[in-house]
């Protein structure tokens, strides 16, 4: 009995060890410190292409509009001059900044995403179901189910309009291509064949190619199909470079066909948003450090910056929203 109970004091004296001993990014040298700008109202939430402050107003680009949720709905984001907000029901409102009106649709499932081109509007539903609407008659075009997703991550990636095209980025790892003249699938493609957080999170049409990334796989789609496996922390893209913050604390430099050209290892860290600003990549840690380099990542600075503990974080044009903070870029 003894044996036994020394046993199991063994163990968990060894879990403690382990837990007491991990390890956190640490920087040798600070550049600076960059402070939470004061110049905007703070951001209580955001989405990858909007957000809400604190005083309630829309932030689309650079100025607040003098616009606000409506009741019962939240902000899903933003779109070809339309701001859509939705409710859990299925109920979808847009705004559309230019004529100052609002559609309303009551679609009865749960919205995840949803884009706009003149009046075709794409929509992702919660259960991985996807939809055109012709939004001036509030038609159904197109609608098709895929397949079930178990639990997704939160960045979800809204569809994307590319001349008569619509490509949708599904919550079960998969890009579906559907004609919008002939209401008609023509290809679906697999990103990731992961049975959790399988969900696209990263879009981009990048040098002739379609770029799409899961948490754990990247995909390079044109008249071939390259993937390259990573734990992925956070993605951004110029016109013809990816950037990929890995789990294991690394940033790497690719080109459209996924070839490795830099890589960059900040041990221990953990970053939590990478975004472009001109002509240099700003990566932000969860210890609270800014890291800038040039887009080559031939160098780099560290800035000391104030994060708030478990806060949602975004990169947003020239700025990481933080909880309800913004850090402005130089």
């Amino acid at each position: 009995m003894k044996l036994a109970l020394f046993g199991l004091l063994a163990v968990i004296l060894f879990a403690l060890s382990g837990c007491s001993s991990k390890q956190y990014f640490k920087p040798s040298e600070i550049d600076g410190k960059f402070a939470s700008s004061a110049t905007i109202p703070e951001v209580s939430k955001s989405t990858l292409s909007a957000a809400v402050l604190e005083d309630g107003r829309i932030l689309v680009g650079d100025e607040p509009l003098d616009l606000r949720e409506p009741e019962g709905k939240e902000l899903l984001g933003y779109s070809d001059g339309w701001v859509i907000f939705a409710s859990v029901d299925g109920g979808l409102d847009l705004y559309n900044l230019y004529a100052k009106s609002t559609t309303t649709l009551d679609l009865k499932t749960t919205v995840a995403a949803a884009s706009v081109n003149a009046n075709l509007l794409a929509v992702l539903f919660s259960n991985n179901e996807m939809a055109i609407y012709d939004l001036s008659t509030k038609e159904l075009l197109f609608k098709e189910q895929g397949d079930s997703a178990i639990v997704v991550s939160h960045k979800i990636v809204a569809p994307y309009f590319r001349d008569n095209l619509v490509l949708f980025p599904t919550l079960d790892g998969k890009v579906v291509v559907v004609d919008a003249i002939s209401k008609k699938r023509l290809r679906s493609t697999i990103v990731s064949g992961e049975k959790l957080f399988n969900n696209v999170i990263f879009f981009e049409l990048l040098d002739g190619k379609v770029i799409a990334a899961t948490p754990n796989k990247i995909l390079s789609l044109s008249q071939k199909e390259l993937r390259l496996s990573l734990d992925l922390r956070a993605l951004c893209a110029d016109e013809k470079k990816i950037y990929a913050a890995t789990k294991q604390g690394e940033i790497i430099l690719l080109d459209s066909d996924l070839n490795e050209l830099v890589r960059k290892k900040f041990a221990f860290s953990h970053i939590l948003a990478l975004t472009i600003k001109g002509k240099k990549i700003y990566a932000l840690e969860k210890m609270g450090y800014v890291i800038e380099m040039p887009l080559d990542l031939s160098s780099y600075k560290i800035y000391s910056v104030d994060l708030e503990d478990d806060a949602s974080v975004y990169a947003y044009k020239d700025r990481f929203l933080v909880g309800k903070r913004a850090i402005i870029l130089p």
